[in-house]
């Protein structure tokens, strides 16, 4: 039965794809990607010919109703991010909104996500958690701090390179100087490192080591 595809591609190792991932790109008639140019380049690696096709934040309010509709027609398709699981922090939730509203079947294949894996290894309690995603780039940062500031789950954020020691300034007077952090980024790639310590520590590491690559920052929650 055609259907819509969500597919986990790697965040970084082109290794950490599951056979199932593969075998449903190979087999839908259409992939819709992030950005088509770093698509390309796993398609490529694993042989896959599949058509590709557009599909971002800029676009996608002109184009899933059409896109629902080819599903409807008996078309199998397929959404891939530039990297992890579709709709995490990416393209994908708008989609796959029209098209379970339209009656499309919608399956989500399981597979590589930055968050578990620094959530993970964080060493922080991960029983209970919440996912913040990325914090707004301008107006509103300290307040959405402010609001997780008393939150006893461990919390996780996403963050840029460029924006990372501001993140850690902001943090400062909100958090305290003892909170702990855990901060990882180029999860599976060659210069992987996650940094462990407080907020003062974390923020005079990155002060000096100028950060580079995408970061999970993982906060411990607040003392019961």
């Amino acid at each position: 039965m055609s259907k819509l595809y969500l597919v986990p591609t790697p965040i970084g190792n082109l290794a950490d794809i599951t056979l199932r991932a593969l075998d449903v790109l190979k087999s839908v008639s259409l992939i819709l990607a992030e950005d088509t140019r770093t698509s390309s380049h796993l398609l490529k690696h694993y042989g896959i010919a599949t058509p590709l096709r557009s599909h971002h934040k800029f676009n996608e309010h002109q184009t899933v109703e059409q896109i629902a509709e080819r599903i409807i027609a008996g078309e199998s398709i397929a959404l891939i991010s530039d990297a992890g699981t579709p709709g995490i922090s990416d393209p994908g939730f708008l989609l796959v909104h029209t098209c379970l509203k339209k009656g499309v079947e919608v399956e989500c294949l399981p597979g590589a996500t930055a968050l578990i894996p620094a959530l993970v290894q964080s060493g922080f309690p991960i029983d209970r958690f919440v996912f913040e995603g990325f914090l707004p780039q301008k107006k509103g940062r300290s307040k959405r701090l402010e609001a997780l500031k008393d939150e006893e789950r461990t919390i996780i954020l996403y963050e840029s390179p460029f924006r990372i020691v501001k993140l850690l300034e902001q943090m400062l007077p909100i958090f305290g100087t003892d909170r702990q952090v855990s901060l990882s980024r180029e999860l599976t790639k060659l210069h992987e490192e996650t940094f462990r310590g407080t907020v003062v520590q974390a923020l005079e590491h990155f002060k000096t080591k100028p950060p580079k690559g995408e970061f999970v920052v993982v906060i411990e929650g607040k003392e019961r």
